[in-house]
């Protein structure tokens, strides 16, 4: 049953059938999560649309991808879709961490010639935490573009050291360093939520998606973030297509949240967050 919510979707990737080709550390969290099919199965723009409009996700915030061994999504690979369906997709860049010149114009071009709204960079793909050197001059370079950088906390589902998911003292390092840099911290942050919550509360410019778990496994003290001094603070994320829309969305009305606060969870705090 479609579902009139509206919302923004913060973290979500192609399904391209490639994944368990590119990305073999995330196979067993695919089969963990009931969506291992998908590791297979390339959903095409118009595909995932459907998908998007049977769970009541009005927008896609749609991530490429990229590892030391080479491309999974690329840019352009996002681009078909915002170019297919512009009022549905909405591109998050992101770049090859190993070449720091090449990575900022990459950066460049993806915003200011493809239309993205954020940069993405997984710290897990190469085993460097973001207060790392590499990462400095993509966050000027997004402060300049006026975008998010958007990360990931927390341990990694997939089979990979967890060391380069902690909030603190990782990411709150960039925070204090980069003032005006927006950042969106993705997957809670569990086992840490608590030091997330916390970056959340001390930094202007934090927030934190929801992407990775499903609503009905939200630690109990990030839901009492988001009913209250967190409300705006928190953005709905899935991890598609790790997760199901359609499950996700079907169990925020289990959180049993108030119009004013699931408004600002699913998409108001989105929309101005990534200046959509």
């Amino acid at each position: 049953m479609k579902r009139a919510f509206g919302a923004i979707d913060a973290w979500a990737q192609p399904a391209n059938g490639k994944a368990r080709q590119l990305l073999p550390e995330v196979v067993r969290l695919f089969e963990k999560s009931g969506s291992a099919h998908l590791l297979d199965q390339p959903l095409s723009p118009a595909q995932t649309v459907e998908l998007m409009d049977d769970a009541g996700v009005d927008t896609l915030m749609l991530s490429a991808w990229c590892r030391p061994e080479g491309w999974v999504f690329s840019n352009d690979d996002v681009a078909e879709y915002t170019r297919a369906f512009p009022e549905r997709f909405v591109g998050v860049a992101t770049v090859d961490l190993s070449k720091p010149l090449a990575a900022v114009r990459e950066l460049e071009r993806a915003v200011c010639e493809l239309g993205f709204k954020a940069l993405r960079v997984v710290p897990w793909l190469w085993k460097l935490p973001p207060n790392h050197r590499l990462y400095y001059p993509l966050y000027v370079k997004c402060i300049e573009l006026d975008i998010p950088f958007c990360t990931q906390v927390g341990h990694t589902g997939p089979l990979m050291p967890s060391e380069t998911g902690r909030p603190v003292p990782y990411l709150d390092e960039v925070a204090l360093e980069f003032p005006e840099l927006r950042i969106v911290a993705g997957h809670i942050g569990h086992p840490w939520t608590e030091e997330m919550i916390g970056l959340a509360w001390k930094h202007d410019n934090v927030y934190i998606d929801t992407s990775a778990y499903l609503p009905r496994y939200y630690p109990a003290a990030l839901l009492q973030f988001l009913r209250s001094y967190g409300k705006d603070k928190v953005l709905f994320g899935s991890n598609f297509p790790q997760l199901s829309l359609e499950r996700c969305m079907s169990q925020v009305e289990e959180l049993g949240l108030s119009d004013e606060v699931k408004a600002a969870f699913l998409h108001e705090n989105a929309r101005r967050v990534f200046r959509l």
